[in-house]
């Protein structure tokens, strides 16, 4: 494993300096996109390109674990997030999100397996976004577990049908709230409203990749990728709508307004917004005593930029904005925290996930 041993200089509020290492766990990885952390040890890590890999606490790298779907690996699409069960230690349940085929109508799609020696088996799709579509873009695709074991996916818009984020008939520009098994949990914002789809938990949303809830607070984070400019951090609540594309702080690609407004009635502000993008991928929030003065901060990774954006959080709002880890060179797809560390994941072939441990 490979260490690089870096001080970082805290300027604002006389925040004491925080001294790391980044320690390189495993590289050479095609397209990593997310991780899991089995009780057992080790970590779990997904391939865009489509594959599924174990690696070892002494940084072993697994063949790809068969039994994975076939994917739409074109473009944004490809294998997304991988989630454990709760009761994975007793179980072994796993969840995969991904671009489902066909490629002219494709969608994400999660399916549920169960770990084994010889591969995923039982395996079953237990919710696909409807409607399908052609683009190979704008998939979402985060998952994460709610305090009482339900399960939220994000979903994007498909681009092509930005409208669609503001029908809750679609389920397209959400994110959605199911069971374990897929169904549908009766206490959802819209399951008596026969107008909507009764998977849908928070709508107006444009292709979110971050997802991440306070395991303290249980406050649910969730950032997202505006077109030129406009990428927000989001606090979700049940039934909220973030506005998208009715309001927006981000230009249309060409340069033309997506909507006038920044704005309006019953339709949620952001926690923080960043213009010009940054491209905000993978998403987390420290709780942990190894870096005591990051405690309760969110951390997302940077497309754009190559580095992770550290949000100050004081009393619920941001209050400052910190640039970390350029010193890896690398497009940042995932960051996540466990055990008092953060794992930072680079984009692309030749991937690595990278441990950031207190210095020595």
């Amino acid at each position: 494993m490979k260490r690089l041993v870096f001080c970082l200089l805290a300027v604002a509020f006389g925040v004491e300096a925080a001294e790391y290492q980044l320690t390189t766990i495993a590289s050479g990885l095609d397209a990593p996109w997310g991780l899991a952390f089995p009780p057992a040890g080790g970590v779990l890590v997904t391939e865009q390109v489509g594959a599924l890999r174990y690696i070892a606490s002494d940084g072993t790298v697994s063949e790809p674990i068969a039994g994975v779907p076939d994917v739409h690996y074109r473009s944004q699409g490809g294998l997304f997030d991988v989630l454990l069960h709760p009761e994975f230690a007793r179980n072994q349940i796993l969840y995969l999100s991904y671009a489902a085929l066909p490629a002219g109508a494709n969608a994400t799609e999660v399916m549920r397996a169960r770990w084994t020696d010889d591969g995923l088996v039982e395996k079953r799709v237990i919710f696909r976004v409807a409607p399908d579509k052609p683009t190979p873009v704008h998939y979402g695709g985060r998952m994460r577990f709610l305090a009482d074991g339900t399960i939220l996916l994000t979903t994007g818009d498909g681009f092509d049908f930005r409208e669609s984020a503001q029908n809750t008939s679609s389920l397209l520009g959400k994110t959605v709230r199911f069971n374990d098994d897929g169904s549908i949990p009766e206490d959802n914002p819209f399951v008596n409203d026969p107008s909507a789809h009764p998977a849908v938990y928070s709508f107006g949303h444009r292709n979110p990749q971050g997802l991440v809830i306070d395991p303290v607070t249980q406050i649910i984070y969730l950032n997202e990728h505006g077109p030129r400019g406009g990428d927000e951090t989001n606090v979700i609540e049940p039934g909220a709508n973030y506005g998208w594309p009715a309001i927006t702080y981000g230009m249309d690609y060409n340069g033309a307004y997506v909507s006038a407004f920044s704005e309006a009635p019953g339709m949620q502000q952001p926690l923080n917004y960043w213009v010009p993008s940054i491209a905000p991928s993978g998403l987390t929030i420290y709780r942990g005593s190894r870096f005591p003065q990051w405690d309760g901060d969110l951390f997302t990774g940077a497309l754009v930029d190559a580095e992770v954006r550290r949000l100050d959080l004081q009393n619920g709002k941001v209050v400052d904005e910190e640039a970390l880890f350029a010193e890896l060179g690398a497009r940042i797809r995932d960051v996540r925290t466990h055990d008092g560390y953060l794992y930072v994941v680079t984009d692309g072939i030749g991937g690595k996930i990278v441990r950031v441990e207190p210095a020595p």
